[in-house]
């Protein structure tokens, strides 16, 4: 099978105070698409001193700039220019999207569409940014509890959904009025490089928006320790995590971050099935099944699980697995050879602790890129690998229970806390589970969805801190008090 790869190959150096930079020397580094390996898109090389070019613009910007000053309504107006811009934009971007990350195009084009509800809701949050009086202090007292901008936020953005997950964090920085040095994994840097020059296009000045392309070690880690960043947002891996948090508690820099996940998907046996069926094969194959909120444990009530297990199983096994850009795909590459061993790797451990393979497990050796049939474990238990550790990739495991009390134990037996799903019709069941779930999400009847309005945040080793909402726009807000004593004052000492 032919992958199609019609775009010419995009060259990117960094986007610093509204402008790509000239930079020399350096071989920098290029993007391969996952599906053929046909380079598809370059980055100029990264260094210190671009780091420091792109914090020290976006510190300008915000002391002396005029963003922070704006009123929140020009600041939404620019920002909804900027949304309509992406919706302009939207199949170019698309086909970025696709060719850098690998996923399926349809899936792609609902990631920008994506991104321009969110940077059109984080708008509206931007116009009413409000603070709180208290009048009933005393008679000649008084606060007002101001909302300010943060200052310089520091965004960095994983692979997996570049321009979705750049859209959770930089409109609603922009929208506080923040200025933003935004890091894309180097996997897939386009979206963020097209954003960028969008913004600027739509009126965001000079230096509020800037993009650092290249690798972690140089552009992530002097982002993440730089003494000019004031807040720092973060997307990827619990062991990144990590990383960057040691990096922000040298400089004592306020950090929200959002981690890896291993969600459970508890299928009740009064469950809409049919549903449940679809949720399970969303949840655990959506995006390739490299989604940090991926459904990629499921629980079957055992008094329907042989049935529901089999029809889950026949219907992975029509998924259609292939080119990105052909609107029938539902499974395509993985992001890149190691993560495609990886997760390979991951599929032989699996039958080696016993758990039993239903369906899948086989690379598809009639594409020329890194392809991995949708595969489904049935009877795994939780000591093993595959019910513990974050796999992020196309494996559903499954394991079976009986009362709502053991599939809450089981759905919290792991170190991860992002998300979990709950299938059934009796609301009680729902709220009772929901409630006792260690989850920052928790979805009923329905599998990887959401809204702009909706904090996203995890528990455990799936992080802290707020994106999407009015919480993840507050991520980039101080609250000042300011003490008024109006009229005559008692004087404390004699004098």
């Amino acid at each position: 099978m032919t992958i199609q790869n019609d775009m010419p190959v995009r060259s990117y150096s960094h986007f610093i105070d509204g402008r790509y930079i000239e930079v020399t020397g350096g071989d920098g580094s290029q993007r391969r698409s996952p599906a053929n390996g046909k380079i598809v898109s370059r980055v100029s090389v990264c260094r210190p001193e671009h780091v420091d070019m792109a914090v020290k613009s976006a510190r300008k910007a915000f002391d002396e700039g005029p963003w922070p000053r704006m009123s929140g309504m020009e600041r939404a107006e620019i920002l909804n220019r900027f949304a309509n811009l992406v919706h302009d934009h939207r199949d170019r971007l698309t086909r970025i999207e696709v060719e850098e990350t690998g996923k399926p195009i349809r899936f792609a084009r609902g990631d920008i569409d994506g991104a321009v509800g969110l940077i059109r809701y984080a708008a509206s949050l931007g116009m009413q940014m409000s603070g709180t009086s208290l009048t009933n202090l005393g008679t000649n007292k008084m606060a007002l509890i101001m909302r300010e901008p943060a200052g310089v936020a520091g965004l960095i953005i994983p692979w997996n959904f570049p321009a979705l997950i750049l859209a959770q964090k930089a409109p609603f920085a922009l929208a506080a009025g923040c200025t933003v040095v935004a890091k894309p994994a180097g996997f897939t840097p386009g979206t963020a490089f097209e954003f960028a020059a969008l913004a600027f296009e739509a009126g965001i000045p000079a230096g509020v928006f800037n993009v650092l392309g290249g690798a972690g070690a140089v552009a992530g880690d002097g982002l993440t320790s730089h003494r000019g960043v004031d807040v720092l947002s973060f997307t990827g891996s619990t062991q990144t995590g990590q990383k960057v948090l040691g990096n922000a508690a040298k400089n004592l820099v306020r950090s929200s971050v959002e981690l890896g996940g291993k969600s459970a998907n508890i299928v009740f046996a009064d469950a809409d099935l049919d549903a449940a069926i679809d949720g399970a094969l969303m949840g655990a194959f959506f995006n390739n099944g490299e989604c940090c909120v991926s459904a990629s444990r499921l629980f079957v009530q055992s008094s329907v699980a042989d049935d529901f297990i089999a029809r889950v199983a026949k219907a992975a096994a029509m998924m259609r697995v292939g080119d990105p850009f052909d609107e029938n795909t539902d499974v395509s590459a993985l992001i890149d050879e190691n993560h495609f061993a990886k997760v390979k790797d991951y599929v032989r451990v699996g039958i080696a602790e016993g758990a039993k393979l239903v369906v899948g497990g086989e690379a598809v050796s009639s594409l020329p890129g890194h392809f991995l049939q949708p595969t489904i474990f049935d009877q795994v238990k939780p000591e093993m690998t595959i019910f513990r550790e974050e796999i992020f990739g196309p494996v559903l495991s499954v394991t079976r229970f009986d009362t709502l009390e053991e599939v809450v134990r089981l759905a919290n037996e792991t170190s991860y806390g992002l998300s979990n799903y709950v299938w059934s019709k009796n609301i009680d069941t729902v709220l009772t589970v929901a409630r006792q779930l260690r989850s920052g999400w928790v979805q009923a009847n329905t599998a990887i969805d959401g809204a702009p309005q909706l904090p996203l945040t995890g528990v455990k080793e799936s992080g802290f801190g707020y994106e999407m909402g009015q919480a993840g726009f507050d991520e980039f807000t101080q609250l000042k008090t300011l003490f008024i004593h109006t009229g005559p004052r008692t004087r404390v000492f004699d004098r």
